[in-house]
């Protein structure tokens, strides 16, 4: 006979059960790609009881989304330690990191489900995850030695995100691209980031 009570900590922890096998599933085949049966049946639920605790699969994206947040801050500290590695090629394999999300476990949202997510997010939903996001580059620039102003961590924010969207539509949602050189494209864009973020370091130290 199936259970059909659950406390409070049986729920809590499948809840965050389905958020890590989400952002398991997700980084290595896709957000797109990766379906809500896939994430419940290896949680080892039903249908119904996912979507009590998510409405959607989007509210689901958006949780996995802040989960991955720490261990981005945890992995760009690694990198930032590692005596093996300079300054540039830390904050380049970073970089690469999350453009090639899915060799490193790093979920990364392509431009359509950009748009079907936020579509969805209420105001309130979309403004958390706006402040959010800024603290998070905001942390990954003090990471490198930058202060993170406002001005600096939009900017940092939208070179990131530009280099990394870019590499996920190429060839598909941009098909005037040369696919045969997008590999070399991503490596000049983000070596002219570095090259922003040198200046940006010399300019404006972090006072930490």
């Amino acid at each position: 006979m199936p259970k059909v009570a659950y406390s409070q900590e049986e729920r809590e922890h499948i809840r965050t059960a389905l958020i890590i096998v989400g952002l398991e599933l997700m980084a290595k085949q896709g957000i797109q790609h990766t379906t809500v049966e896939q994430i419940y049946k290896k949680v080892g639920i039903s249908r119904t009881f996912f979507y009590s605790f998510f409405p959607t699969k989007e509210d689901l994206i958006v949780e996995i989304l802040y989960l991955q947040q720490p261990r981005l801050i945890e992995y760009g500290r690694r990198l930032m330690a590692d005596s093996s590695l300079s300054w540039r090629d830390a904050v380049k394999q970073f970089l690469y990191s999350c453009c090639y999300g899915e060799k490193h476990g790093i979920a990364v949202l392509t431009i359509e489900e950009q748009q079907l997510i936020f579509k969805r997010l209420s105001k309130k939903s979309y403004q958390a995850f706006r402040e959010k996001q800024a603290r998070l580059f905001g942390q990954i620039l003090e990471l490198f030695g930058i202060k993170a102003d406002m001005d600096t961590v939009n900017l940092f924010t939208n070179l990131s995100l530009t280099v990394i969207v870019v590499r996920r539509a190429i060839p598909d949602i941009l098909p005037l691209f040369v696919p045969e050189a997008a590999d070399k494209t991503i490596e000049f864009q983000i070596n002219a980031i570095v090259d922003a973020l040198e200046i940006l370091k010399r300019q404006k130290p972090c006072s930490n």
